[in-house]
């Protein structure tokens, strides 16, 4: 996290800015229709008192009650105006924020669809999240701020300034002080307000990872109760958040004061200098009413500048946020003339060796050698930590190797279209997932237009069938969020056949049928054996009853091969697995926990 959090810091705004922008061209006219109608807006306001002051100066002083009617009505002509520039730009500058938004959004998501396992594991979920939700929309907010604000507030600022100056130059000078002062102010806090809100978004992705492991493992924390310990841990991460926003809220709101100050000094130094100017005959009571709302004009836009100031040191940290998830690249990459084809399911190992952290001096794999022939079927065991799903990973190409190759159907994994690979290998995971919708709907992850005779052929296949027919609604069935309306073996069962709707070369089961019984588990292996014969199938278990019928076994021992053989040949000369064995069959332990 940490080194996520140095990534993006190391953005340039020049780099922020070039991609941001590329998601601005969709809604480049209502961008830039926004500050036209803005500008509009603010040449009508700016004129408005001018006008008050014609009128006080040659209709209410002369008595001349057809020059104030007819300025009167210009006036109301352009506050109307005014009133509809200002309706359309804040019309178009929404349209404009918004697409921003849903673009930003669409190209991380898209983005990290595309990451290796290694990418992601960079990112935190909850900093994703984070990233998609809270900086997305202080991005939006700032840049309607930007179209809208940012332009009226300092073209308003500079007209009423130059007004300012025709009216009385002398006078005007009371404004440029101002003004100077506030932005040698601006400029002196800026860099400290940016760096509070940079670690503040890293303490929000705290937060949200607290909230979803939470959420996430409700049934675990009540089994344990552990509430009060869960509260004080979201607590705990409120907290750091709560700190570390009021520091940097202490150093906003020292503008508040500062402007205040300005602006009063304003009012009454034009005030005092105004009325010995009208005394001495070098300035009218029109003038001077015309100086005072342009002093609370420039004074209130140098306000608004102010709180442009604060969204733009948040939207800050956002922006730079959202562009390195945009920027990432994956680790993963297609050659330029890949292989679309896979011959057969045959899986070659030469003298592989892995690891996670690329300057580790220990590897988690360490000098691979395996030849399985198409269609067999491979059984792998091995200790906790011993890198069993880790080899697994490396056939689908979820991971790249560091120094051998890893071969399916004769070719380089690395010369394959990822995209034909991992259609052809099917792998069921560890961690089941299945997400909200029918059955059905969860089924056809494996294959999108699996007809229904397929999808129950391969619930056949899987034993899921039992279950499922069951229900009322049977195949129709509504998945709750995370399956948590079917028990965990039911979960596994409707993975396994997800994944045979493939129609893959090589099927791999990482520990999947570990919450179905024993007979159930026989069921299914029986299966596979009789309708996939051509289909390579590893099966990575803790059982050695699910893995004994294999081919061949496969003893993993913390990241090498300790013993590859069949049952009966581990058994004579494999110390590893004969433990094991005998463990099992006294009833008396497990992999790790020899008898």
């Amino acid at each position: 996290m940490e080194e996520v959090t140095k990534s993006y810091e190391s953005l340039t705004a020049k780099q922020c800015i070039s991609t941001l922008s590329g998601y601005i061209r969709q809604f480049r006219i209502p961008s830039l229709l926004t500050p036209v109608f803005m500008v509009i807006e603010v040449l009508m306001e700016t004129i408005i008192p001018y006008l008050m002051a014609d009128i006080i100066d040659n209709g209410v002083s002369k008595g001349d009650l057809a020059h104030i009617y007819r300025v009167g009505a210009l006036m109301v002509a352009f506050a109307l105006v005014s009133l509809t520039a200002g309706c359309l730009g804040a019309v178009f500058a929404a349209k404009a924020s918004a697409g921003l938004s849903m673009n930003l959004r669409n190209a991380m998501y898209r983005n990290i669809q595309t990451f290796s396992f290694s990418n992601i594991d960079r990112f935190s979920t909850p900093g994703l999240i984070t990233r998609l939700t809270t900086d997305v929309t202080n991005v939006q907010n700032a840049y309607q701020m930007l179209l809208r604000m940012c332009m009226r507030a300092p073209v308003s600022l500079i007209l009423a300034m130059i007004m300012s100056f025709v009216i009385s130059a002398r006078l005007a000078l009371v404004y440029l002080v101002a003004v100077i002062f506030l932005v040698l102010f601006f400029c002196m806090i800026i860099p400290k307000v940016t760096s509070y809100f940079s670690k503040v978004f890293v303490k929000y992705d705290d937060l949200n990872e607290s909230v979803q492991e939470n959420v996430s493992a409700i049934r675990v924390v009540k089994a344990f109760v552990r509430e009060d310990a869960e509260k004080e841990k979201f607590e705990k991460a409120v907290g750091n958040l709560y700190g570390m926003f009021v520091r940097a809220e202490k150093m906003i709101i020292t503008n508040m004061p500062v402007m205040q100050f300005t602006v009063y000094g304003c009012i009454l130094a034009i005030s005092w200098f105004g009325a010995n100017m009208i005394v001495y005959g070098s300035l009218s009571t029109g003038e001077l009413m015309s100086m005072l709302t342009y002093c609370m004009n420039i004074l209130m836009n140098l306000m608004m500048l102010s709180v442009i100031f604060v969204m733009m040191t948040m939207s800050a940290a956002s922006a730079k946020r959202i562009t390195e998830v945009i920027r990432e690249e994956s680790d993963l990459s297609d050659p330029k003339d890949p292989l679309t084809t896979v011959k057969d399911g045959s899986i070659t190992f030469e003298n592989v060796s892995f690891g996670y952290n690329k300057t580790a001096s220990e590897k988690v794999l360490r000098n691979i050698n395996l030849k399985i022939e198409s269609g067999q079927t491979i059984g792998i065991i091995g200790g906790t930590g011993s890198a069993k799903s880790t080899l697994v990973s490396l056939i689908c190409r979820l991971y790249d190797v560091d120094e051998g190759s890893v071969k399916v159907g004769g070719a380089d994994v690395r010369d394959y279209s990822m995209e034909v690979l991992r259609n052809r290998v099917a792998i069921v995971l560890q961690q089941n997932n299945i997400f909200s919708g029918s059955i059905l709907d969860n089924l056809r992850w494996g294959d999108p237009d699996a007809t229904d005779e397929e999808c129950i052929r391969a619930c056949r296949m899987a034993s899921a069938d039992e279950f499922i027919e069951n229900f009322p609604e049977k195949y129709e069935t509504h998945i709750e969020q995370g399956g948590s309306n079917v028990s965990g073996g039911q979960k596994q069962r409707l993975c396994i056949a997800r994944a045979l709707l493939k129609d893959p070369k090589i099927i791999i089961f990482d520990d999947s049928t570990s919450a179905v019984d024993t007979a159930t588990d026989a069921r299914i292996r029986k299966s596979l054996k009789n309708s996939m014969p051509d289909v390579t199938k590893i099966i990575i278990a803790q059982r050695i009853s699910s893995i004994q019928d294999a081919d061949a076994i496969i003893v993993l021992d913390d990241g090498i091969i300790s013993g590859f053989g069949t049952h009966e040949e581990l058994l004579k000369n494999n110390e590893i697995y004969r433990d094991v064995y005998g463990s099992q069959i006294s009833g008396t332990g497990d992999f790790d926990r020899p008898a």
